[in-house]
């Protein structure tokens, strides 16, 4: 079983309140190492300070033997219990040697008394504890004396200023962490009530209210488009719905009309003994039925295919003065009985499906011949327009109002219903047209130039 994924306001708001951390975090952190900087530099100032002002007393106002006399003197003017000093000559124990933690001194360099001292003197080390320190090293010549001073600063207090610091920024980025989660939470699911409310006006769409329709007034900006889409969604499955209905029922009426027909002469049949002849034309009379079925059967799953984009076009070059050709000639017997002519214009090529293409052409043809004035003319004629193949077909015939042109590549519908019951037409060569059209690309389009004249026109993308 898939683990169900966490909701878009807990991912929203983990980023948020994420962010915000980092954000006090690196702040903090930035705040944290300047402080760091700033203690370390002025830990290094009073190292240096204090040598400079001891050389300068012990070279010009002070010697050693004084010094020795009185070592309290020095000890009280160190600045820290825990700072680190001594004064001793060169291989000798020291006069006087502070350091109550006693800890390990680095090596350092000696700066001469005549030099000024700065940063590059300075040696950096650790106590007993762990305590990081800052050590540096001076001679200078005291009554004649050599002598040496060694000073350190142990930064006891300074780290525990720095472990205080470091503490209130966890403190704060975890805060900040904690405030930005519950507010981003609470704003985040105010903010998608309206996604929420199109959910639920969502959840209430059934088949029988596809004419509800979200209102895009109460949604805020960024949910304008998300509205408008799932409009025009809902504005296609309403129309695909109807489409549907309405192709339910005709097919319905289609199938009943020659299934009635078929039980109608077999129960009639069946009354009375028939002979050899009458069971023979009852047969053929079915068996017209039964093909007009499995034509209607065939026309709908092709129809069901190209809907679904099922079918597999295999497109070749194909020479429409030929194709046109093989039309005509093929139509050319069922002409002649209504005393039609069929002529073709034009030559080109295109690059289509040549069993859907002369399929295409045999419905409008077909359409044409059972539609047509007797004793008028068929043209097949191919052109080319604005880089576009045009294939039109053109008959004579009744008048068609605007109404009945929209609807002619309908399914099941029928233009002449005069002639419904006579014609063998299942109402689907049409829309089989436009499908094939649709699978290419393509167009087709219905026109009347002139009163009585009946124009089919397939477009084919060069």
């Amino acid at each position: 079983m898939r683990s169900r994924r966490p909701s878009l306001t807990l991912r929203a708001t983990l980023g948020f309140a994420l962010v915000a951390m980092f954000s006090v975090g690196g702040a903090g952190l930035y705040l944290y190492e300047s402080m760091q900087q700033t203690v370390m530099l002025r830990s290094d100032h009073a190292v240096l300070a204090r040598l400079d002002h001891f050389r300068k007393l012990l070279r010009y106002d002070l010697t050693l033997e004084k010094l020795q006399s009185s070592p309290q003197l020095f000890e009280n003017m160190l600045d820290s219990e825990e700072d680190i000093f001594i004064i001793g000559e060169p291989g000798k124990a020291p006069v006087i040697s502070v350091n109550p933690l006693h800890a390990p001194l680095p090596d350092m360099p000696i700066a001469s008394q005549d030099r000024a001292l700065n940063d590059a003197d300075l040696r950096s080390g650790m106590s007993l504890e762990g305590v990081p320190l800052r050590a540096a090293s001076v001679q200078v010549m005291s009554g004649g004396t050599e002598v040496r001073l060694q000073a350190a600063h142990l930064m006891v207090k300074e780290m525990a200023m720095l472990a205080s610091m470091r503490n209130r920024i966890i403190a704060a980025a975890t805060l900040a962490f904690v405030i930005t989660a519950l507010l981003g939470y609470a704003l985040l699911r105010r903010g998608l009530r309206p996604l929420r409310r199109m959910a639920e006006h969502a959840a209430d769409i059934t088949p029988a209210r596809l004419d509800s329709r979200l209102d895009s007034h109460d949604v805020p900006l960024e949910l304008h488009q998300l509205s408008d889409a799932f409009n025009a969604m809902l504005d296609r499955l309403a129309d695909g719905y109807q489409r549907l209905t309405q192709f339910s029922a005709d097919l319905a009426h289609e199938i009943r009309t020659p299934i009635g027909s078929l039980m109608g002469h077999c129960q009639v049949a069946l009354r009375q003994t028939r002979s050899v002849d009458e069971y023979q034309a009852l047969i053929a009379s079915n068996l017209e039925e039964l093909e007009r079925i499995s034509r209607l059967v065939e026309s709908i799953l092709f129809l069901a295919r190209a809907d679904e984009a099922q079918a597999v076009l295999e497109r070749q070059p194909l020479d429409l003065e030929q194709e046109s050709q093989r039309v005509a000639g093929y139509f050319e017997g069922l002409a002649e009985e209504r005393e039609l002519l069929i002529h073709t214009t034009g030559s080109g090529t295109v690059n289509a499906d040549p069993v859907l293409l002369r399929r295409a052409l045999s419905n409008l043809v077909a359409n044409a011949i059972r539609y047509a004035d007797e004793g008028s003319e068929i043209l097949l004629r191919v052109s080319r327009h604005e880089r576009e193949w045009l294939i039109q077909v053109e008959n004579q015939g009744p008048a068609l109002a605007a109404t009945a042109l929209a609807r002619l590549f309908d399914r099941f519908y029928r233009g002449d219903a005069s002639r419904h019951q006579s014609s063998d037409s299942n109402g689907l060569g049409l829309a089989i047209v436009a499908a094939i059209m649709h699978l290419h690309g393509g167009r087709v389009e219905v026109t009347q130039p002139v009163e009585g004249q009946i124009r089919f026109t397939l477009g084919f993308p060069e």
